[in-house]
């Protein structure tokens, strides 16, 4: 169960309990679902009990039991614990066949997944100012509202309904990718630096963390060709964050056992990583300060793909394309320390836990490529 169903699940849970007489209250239209705060438990956690015991003339505590019993009667549910004033700590059913069900849906859609027919029908008009940023956000805007089923339009004149802060210089010299990062990253109340810090490979420059990871991930699906295997979703096997003999640590090199040619350039696997100054093949995570093993979680990969259908919408009714750039930062965070535990170690044979750890790695490419697209931007096949 991704967030979204989750949020639909939780919209239905409060539906029942009016219908059946035990909450008078207006259902909301949406219900937030976050990762469990301090105190917090399970999966995800959300506080609608606190925002309709108010309206309920009802105690939170009260609220959150009458959800809690319906929310128990969903078979993708095991359990609902209500902490603290009344916030629901929700523990996901059978997470490895729900993950591998989620990366079965990226790798069927692929660049479509996240599209919706939310804006089905609906006509955005963009009048913008005659300004560069407003120009290149609309133009984003455009794309990303089509991903919801709805036709953006852009005209020119008063009164004007996108009018991001302006740049203070013109972002050409930086070139069409690193100029399109720096206007379309920022809010839209805040004004974009144009300064060469866009084009430094570096992990401080969110735009190459971003297509760097993108690339890794192509070149650990043709590392994988190589070793015979393909991708295939499936139980993950990576549990647990305990240490094992085939760690990594620190951006020091040690047993991976894999230099193969990472950026498929032919080189024989002498390809150094910008960020650490190692060998390709056998270099971690992106920066000193990152712990990566083999038994790496998965589920800061798995939440951030499945946030990407809400992110799209979201970024579509809120005319808002720097919350899609912020998103594909989170999801090339979560997937390269992800990326060094897909690869068999040494004398491994791949098995159906690398193909299932492959399939994942894909559908984090699929969706970076598909946002680095919608913001009109190239995402490399090597970096």
């Amino acid at each position: 169960m991704t967030p979204v169903e989750l949020s639909r699940t939780v919209l239905h849970a409060v539906q029942r309990a009016v219908d059946e007489g035990e909450l008078s209250v207006t259902v909301p239209e949406r219900v937030v679902v976050t990762e469990p705060g301090p105190g917090g438990c399970g999966d995800f956690a959300t506080n609608v009990a606190l925002q309709l015991a108010r309206p309920a003339k009802q105690p939170p505590l009260r609220v959150a039991e009458i959800l809690r019993a319906r929310l128990l009667c969903d078979e993708g549910i095991q359990d609902v614990v209500v902490t603290g004033p009344g916030f629901l700590n929700v523990v996901l059913a059978q997470q490895a066949d729900l993950a591998a069900a989620l990366v079965r849906e990226i790798h069927e859609l692929g660049p479509a997944y996240g599209h919706t027919d939310t804006l089905a029908g609906q006509v955005v008009v963009l009048r913008v100012p005659y300004d560069v940023r407003a120009e290149v956000v609309a133009d984003a805007v455009v794309r990303i509202v089509a991903t919801q089923g709805g036709r953006g339009e852009v005209e020119h004149g008063e009164p004007v309904n996108l009018r991001p802060v302006p740049a203070a210089e013109d972002p050409a010299p930086l070139g069409a990718d690193a100029a399109q990062w720096a206007l379309l990253h920022p809010a839209p109340h805040d004004r974009p630096r144009i300064t060469a810090d866009h084009l430094v490979q570096r992990e401080s420059n969110p735009l190459f963390r971003v297509r760097y990871a993108h690339a890794r991930v192509r070149a650990v699906s043709r590392n994988a060709a190589r070793l015979g295997f393909t991708a295939e979703p499936g139980d993950l096997h990576l549990d647990t964050d305990t240490d094992t003999d085939t760690d990594i640590d620190n951006g020091s090199t040690a047993d991976i056992g894999i230099a193969a040619d990472m950026d498929g350039r032919g080189d024989g696997g002498t390809d150094l990583d910008p960020l650490t100054g190692v060998d390709f093949g056998i270099s971690t995570g992106i920066s000193t300060g990152i712990h990566t093993d083999r038994t790496t979680p998965t589920r800061p990969l798995l939440t951030t793909l499945a946030a990407h259908p809400r992110i799209l919408t979201a970024a579509a009714t809120h005319r808002a394309p720097d919350r899609l750039a912020r998103h594909l930062v989170a999801v090339a965070d979560a997937v390269l320390p992800f990326l060094p535990a897909v690869l068999p170690s040494g004398e491994e044979k791949p098995s159906a836990a690398h193909r299932a750890r492959l399939a994942l790695a894909e559908a984090a490419g699929t969706v970076l490529a598909g946002g680095l697209s919608l913001l009109g931007i190239d995402a490399p096949e090597h970096l």
